[in-house]
């Protein structure tokens, strides 16, 4: 499995992951009449941001978002987001999306990465976040309305960066940066600010028929 910035043939394959998501209403705050287009500007980043795609071979297995979480005094905290195909569940895609994101944040040198809105039900997402260093940092309670749980909370997870780490992977990198103060995106601009690509290993699937994406999993996080 290799992990590496999205490119617009991608889209194909990406908008059928994310629609099934934003459809189902089980897990991340979008509107569930949100068009490909709409679609793509919410989840396209534009620089400081990064968009990136898991892919084996050329079949798009998931996908993730990542970039300043908010602007001004909020711009050294990250955020990501991220949508797993239904067929690739299990196989360890949705935990190398999200250490490729928290990898990109480090080298960028922002100070740690928040999820704001990671729906308590996701109880996959909530487990993969705590085993990767996150922590439940607050809970809006009955703010998320699942369609057949009811109303659950939010939860607000957030991991800080450890700061003799951060300097370590900092001053390794080729080109460090500091997202600017005023950090924002434009809508449909592919990002701009890369890491490389890199290769990982996974469980594989049984060959399917398709190259086409199942609905997408539920290992997902929460909007920014």
């Amino acid at each position: 499995m290799l992990i590496r910035e999205f490119v617009d043939r991608d889209w194909s394959q990406m908008w059928p992951i994310i629609e099934e998501v934003i459809r189902a209403q089980e897990t991340f705050p979008y509107d569930p009449a949100m068009t490909a287009e709409q679609s793509y500007d919410m989840w396209v980043e534009a620089a400081p941001g990064r968009t990136v795609v898991a892919v084996d071979g050329e079949r798009v297995l998931g996908t993730a978002k990542m970039g300043t979480n908010r602007p001004g005094p909020g711009a050294h905290v990250s955020t990501a987001s991220f949508m797993v195909a239904a067929d690739a569940r299990g196989r360890g895609v949705g935990t190398a999306l999200c250490r490729d994101a928290l990898t990109w944040a480090r080298r960028q040198g922002y100070a740690g990465m928040q999820f704001n809105a990671v729906a308590e039900s996701n109880s996959s997402a909530v487990r993969l976040y705590r085993r990767e260093g996150f922590e439940v940092v607050g809970t809006v309670p009955g703010a998320f309305r699942h369609p057949t749980v009811g109303r659950v909370g939010l939860h607000v997870m957030y991991q800080e960066f450890d700061r003799g780490e951060l300097l370590t992977v900092v001053v390794g990198a080729s080109q460090p940066t500091v997202p600017p103060a005023g950090a924002g995106r434009s809508p449909g601009c592919p990002a701009a600010v890369s890491a490389p690509a890199r290769r990982i290993g996974v469980k594989r699937a049984p060959t399917a028929t398709s190259r086409h994406p199942a609905p997408a999993a539920r290992v997902t996080a929460g909007a920014p």
